[in-house]
């Protein structure tokens, strides 16, 4: 067992890449008191989402990601962790695989993934699902592992899809299930009431 004051507000540090739904709706969740946490850093391998960083009170660093530069890149964010004081990271549209690497060196990560995991892993999974003409659609929020889109699922959010609709719809319906899992998830984790047992 482990014991923890209510009063501790968590530092938390988002990842981001250019798209904006997720890292908007937990900047606002924060900012409203819904989340009890604090986001004193953003960090993107892309300096489109400066500015929302910004504009909740948060500093934004751009550290470019590319495969030959990755090890130096990582080393800069786990930097700035430690700088911040940071205890989680949240992916919100990250669009990068972290290490081994920097797993072993910060493995208090939470991920969202844009599928009813595990169905469609990977790249593109909106349209992995559409080929399928599945009728059914999510997003997935879970802890990361060193295996892709594996780790022990937090929360899932689920929406209904027909025939009628085109990847464009899947993608827009989809984007309101990662916000919704992701802070449900954030939500259960930041009450302490996730408890991972093996993979699940």
């Amino acid at each position: 067992w482990a014991l923890h004051f209510s009063d501790e507000i968590p530092r938390v540090a988002i990842f981001v890449s250019k798209q904006d739904h997720c890292l908007l709706d937990l900047l606002w969740r924060v900012k409203s008191g819904e989340l009890p946490m604090r986001v004193p850093l953003v960090i993107g391998n892309h300096p489109d989402l400066a500015a929302v960083a910004h504009g909740f009170g948060s500093r934004f660093e751009h550290v470019p990601v590319s495969r030959d530069t990755k090890p130096q890149a990582e080393a800069r964010q786990l930097q700035l962790l430690r700088e911040n004081g940071i205890e989680l990271v949240v992916l919100a549209k990250y669009m990068q695989v972290l290490s081994p690497d920097f797993l072993a060196g910060f493995p208090a990560v939470i991920n969202i993934h844009h599928s009813f995991l595990p169905a469609f892993i990977g790249a593109q999974p909106y349209h992995q699902a559409w080929e399928r003409g599945v009728k059914l659609i999510g997003a997935t929020a879970h802890f990361v592992s060193e295996d892709l889109d594996a780790g022990p699922i937090i929360e899932q959010a689920t929406v209904h899809v027909s025939h009628r609709d085109e990847v464009e719809d899947l993608i827009r319906k989809g984007r309101d299930m990662e916000r919704l899992a992701l802070s449900r998830a954030l939500r259960l984790h930041l009450h302490r009431q996730v408890m991972v047992y093996g993979r699940r």
